[in-house]
């Protein structure tokens, strides 16, 4: 590794700066200057036509960009980028993400090895071949030779060294190239506790796909969520917690008690789930730092799927009573509860908007199950959904732009976002039995698990952005279910 007085500053994941980048692909820049800036202008209008395409409409092609004209001589041999996903393809940006340099080469490699497949799974970006790569890098602060890598059409490229400094954390390093303007798009450092070694390549890729796409990135996140074994007439299940990338499996409880609905903090520094001991259902709050459970309350009847408000300082759920099911909010300072909801129907799915003024939730009161929005206080409740089908666990996104939901029709179910109006509902996934989507905090992906029919069938996790075309299972050591994403960690 090299000398650290040689390189930027050590930040800590929680420090970023930039060093050494003055350019940037903001909405408001009208400046658009190389080939690359073009691809990631294109995929930045990709991403926001996934939300705008909740219009039900046809599939947008963009045309061929305008802005780039002048440049057109030092375009990809093959053209600039275009995302084309009227057959349900993309087309990502070429990007060339060589080993990363290091004294311990394995650890460098595993780090770039990770940075790479992040980009890849966003269905964003398409790392090149490392076998194509003609320059061997050797100096992470000489630039790059870009004729090289025009050659094998890389319109961007990420260089970078990892190793562990003398107080015991890794550090890592890097810097993103546009191949086509020679320009230096971002140079970072971040320092993390050595056994959490893999934030690097997470730390690197979102910073990558920030400045390419002009959205912030989910890699440095985490998934909570409930770990299924055995048979399927008499499951385990266990709450657990993972890497969105599905490593660093770790289980949360002992399987002892049945767990439910485990849903993350603002800070991703505590959970709250449902437990049930024998018939009896308790509301738990747990510290994932130290481990430490603390019990919210003992409910009578049937409880349901906690949450809490984007403050931290509430939680609201659903409690049964009386053969109804009402809305409740509890405050965790002073324990004090109040109904939101009062009806004799099932009310229950409770979810805040991300400005907490508002709470999606489903209920039956109109004879089936659907979508309704109210006021925080339980004010104004009005029906939002008025499809075919029954619909269930309403999500907001924290864009606020998007309410994600389950809706069941005609023996399927199926995955799918509208407005909080309840306009311009699209259908994203649909199966056997998918439940349960959860939204990556910059408002582009969705996770949801999906049971597979049959006696040996069970829960598997799958994430999907919201074009509806980049569906990938997500790794569990056994069945999964339940799964709610973290906040971005640093």
């Amino acid at each position: 590794m090299t000398n650290p007085s040689a390189a930027p500053a050590i930040k800590t994941s929680a420090q970023r700066v930039d060093a050494r980048a003055n350019w940037s692909f903001g909405r408001n820049n009208r400046s658009v200057r190389s080939g690359l800036a073009s691809a990631a202008l294109l995929v930045a209008s990709m991403l926001w036509l996934g939300q705008t395409a909740a219009a039900q409409q046809p599939p947008y092609r963009p045309g061929p960009p305008t802005a780039n004209r002048a440049q057109s001589s030092r375009s990809a041999p093959s053209g600039p980028l275009e995302v084309d996903i009227t057959q349900g393809t993309l087309k990502p940006i070429p990007i060339a993400v060589p080993e990363f340099m290091g004294e311990d080469p394995q650890f460098a490699r595993e780090i770039s090895d990770l940075v790479s497949a992040d980009l890849e799974r966003s269905g964003l970006f398409e790392p090149l071949d490392r076998g194509s790569f003609i320059e061997a890098v050797r100096d992470l602060n000489a630039p790059p030779r870009f004729q090289d890598w025009r050659l094998i059409n890389a319109q961007a490229l990420v260089i970078g060294r990892a190793g562990r400094a003398p107080d015991g954390r890794v550090v890592g390093e890097f810097r993103l190239w546009d191949v086509y303007s020679g320009r230096q798009l971002a140079a970072q450092r971040f320092a993390v506790v050595a056994q959490e070694w893999r934030r690097l390549g997470h730390l690197v890729a979102d910073q990558v796909y920030q400045r390419l796409t002009a959205e912030r990135g989910y890699f440095d996140t985490q998934i909570a969520f409930v770990d299924e074994t055995g048979p399927k007439d008499h499951r385990n299940k266990r709450l657990a917690i993972m890497d969105q990338d599905g490593a660093n499996v770790r289980l949360l409880s002992q399987g002892r008690e049945l767990v439910l609905t485990p849903r993350f903090s603002p800070s991703s520094q505590n959970i709250v789930f449902m437990q049930y001991t024998g018939d009896q259902p308790h509301v738990f709050l747990m510290n994932l730092e130290s481990g430490q459970r603390e019990l919210l309350g003992n409910f009578p009847g049937m409880t349901f799927a906690p949450r809490f408000s984007p403050d931290g300082q509430r939680v609201v759920m659903s409690t049964g009573e009386g053969g109804a099911t009402s809305i409740v909010e509890m405050d965790l300072r002073s324990r004090q509860m109040r109904r939101l909801t009062q009806t004799t129907a099932i009310d229950t799915g409770p979810c805040y908007s991300p400005d907490g003024r508002s709470i999606a939730f489903e209920s039956d009161r109109d004879g089936t199950q659907q979508l309704y929005v109210m006021g925080s206080d339980g004010s104004g409740q009005r029906r939002i959904s008025f499809g075919e089908g029954r619909y269930s666990t309403p999500v907001w996104s924290p864009r606020g732009d998007l309410i994600a939901f389950t809706k069941q029709m005609t023996g399927s179910f199926l995955i799918g976002v509208m407005r909080t109006d309840g306009s311009g509902e699209r259908i994203l996934t649909e199966g056997f039995h998918n439940e349960g989507p959860t939204w990556a905090p910059n408002g582009r992906v969705l996770m949801f698990f999906r049971e597979s029919r049959g006696a040996g069938g069970g829960p598997k996790l799958y994430s999907i952005d919201l074009t509806g075309y980049n569906e990938r299972q997500v790794p569990t050591p056994a069945f999964g279910s339940d799964p709610a994403w973290s906040p971005l960690r640093n």
